[in-house]
């Protein structure tokens, strides 16, 4: 939790961010993601001054519980000094343990930000699904998070100004920004509207920036000239065998087929799975793991 200090911007973890999404749709299978098309709405979390603290919070609880699926599990939320935001038990349940930073006795809009991470570290450990490392797990549980609908509390707790700043979660801005975009795109759902906070709608605009161009890498028909041409030339160089593999700055790799033609591997704009098609010009392709068809030019 940043409280007060600078906060960190751009895209240092977009690596982890992307791989995240994909072990997402692996592990839950593209119809389940898709159980995930309606968010957590703000009136469901809803945290007034004149709520009760200790019931309000554990109202928001039960609703985030109730987004994510997680009917026989029951959260029991205290408050204490703490570095960080937030903690959770993981035990075996039913019962799960949450303790939130004394702060949010007087930040109470933001209980519901807490929550959304904690909660689903609770999903996440039911699943069987983490990543190696305490960082690369807290960039899978805030990834997962608003890919399922919930993130968006997360970037909405982010405030900031010239004296003042706060920052919930492990990503940056614009990375929940950008995997919200994400979400968005798959969904069909617009969350700007649900923003009290301006930094949170310049993030999110920034991290739509950024998702519609994985959308714009070749070999998609929808890249650019540049791209284009950057394309032709490498892939020049790997049918006269010169450069076969991946090449530094581009998201794309010619890999030979045994006997068979040239073929391009490049990620899935969509959830980031690798996809291997024949190089022979336009081709239409659809990934098997999110469904996404993918018009190509090869």
């Amino acid at each position: 939790m940043a409280n007060g200090g600078p906060v960190e911007h751009g895209y240092p973890h977009l690596d982890t961010v992307r791989a995240a999404i994909t072990a997402l749709y692996k592990r839950l299978s593209y119809d389940t993601i898709r159980t995930f098309a309606t968010s957590v709405l703000p009136a469901d979390v809803a945290f007034c001054d004149q709520d009760d603290l200790h019931l309000g919070a554990q109202r928001v609880a039960r609703e985030l519980v109730r987004h994510y699926r997680l009917p026989d599990a029951r959260m029991i939320v205290s408050f204490r000094e703490m570095t960080h935001a937030a903690n959770v038990e993981l035990a075996a349940g039913p019962e799960y343990f949450v303790e939130l930073n004394d702060r949010f006795r007087t930040h109470r809009r933001d209980i519901g930000a807490a929550l959304a991470h904690e909660v689903m570290h609770v999903y996440l450990h039911r699943l069987g699904l983490s990543f190696p490392g305490t960082r690369d797990n807290e960039i899978l549980t805030d990834t997962a998070a608003t890919y399922l609908g919930a993130g968006w509390l997360l970037l909405d707790a982010f405030r900031e100004d010239g004296v003042s700043s706060q920052k919930l979660g492990y990503l940056t801005p614009e990375e929940f920004g950008y995997v919200l975009a994400k979400r968005a795109l798959a969904f069909g759902e617009d969350p700007a509207v649900w923003f009290t906070s301006p930094q949170a709608y310049t993030a999110y605009m920034k991290g739509m920036a950024q998702a519609r161009r994985d959308e714009q890498q070749p070999p998609l028909t929808a890249a650019g000239w540049a791209g284009r041409r950057r394309y032709a030339r490498d892939r020049r160089s790997a049918q006269d065998h010169l450069a076969v593999g991946p090449h530094p700055g581009v998201p794309y790799s010619f890999t030979p087929a045994g006997r068979g033609p040239l073929r391009v591997c490049f990620p899935c704009p969509t959830c980031h799975q690798r996809i291997r098609v024949p190089v022979r010009g336009r081709v239409r392709a659809r990934c098997g793991l999110c469904r996404t068809v993918l018009e190509c030019d090869t």
